[in-house]
């Protein structure tokens, strides 16, 4: 079976960091372009960052951009969201995403792999 589960979450203050990781597992990773959206309440999903086949990161939000960076790990077959500078409006619940094809893209719908998502809370 092809999953992926999400970990690293929780609650953070303003302006602090926090590390999430995707796990793959049932396919190798490295021929896989995986993304990081995220969903707060009451808005749509919005993609973060993602990282292709090739470990090109390509950042998919300009709220995030110089403050979150995306990296992956073939060994263990995981991909990291570190996320710095944290701020109020980064709270929302994050979904990591793999495609096949090992090419990032904006809309969700490309995504063949969807993990359950993790919270990330910015509160003080």
């Amino acid at each position: 079976q092809l999953q992926l589960v999400e970990s690293g979450g929780g609650l953070v203050e303003p302006g602090g960091s926090l590390r999430l990781s995707c796990v793959a597992s049932g396919f190798v990773l490295d021929d896989y372009a995986i993304a990081w959206f995220r969903r707060a309440p009451g808005k749509e999903r919005e993609g973060v960052s993602c990282i292709n086949k090739d470990n090109g990161g390509t950042s998919l939000a300009r709220a995030v951009e110089g403050r979150f960076f995306i990296s992956r790990d073939n060994a263990t077959n995981t991909v990291y969201l570190q996320m710095n500078s944290l701020k109020y409006e980064d709270t929302a619940r994050y979904y990591c995403a793999a495609e096949k094809g090992g090419l990032c893209w904006y809309g969700g719908s490309w995504y063949d792999h969807w993990g359950q998502g993790i919270q990330v809370t910015v509160s003080s």
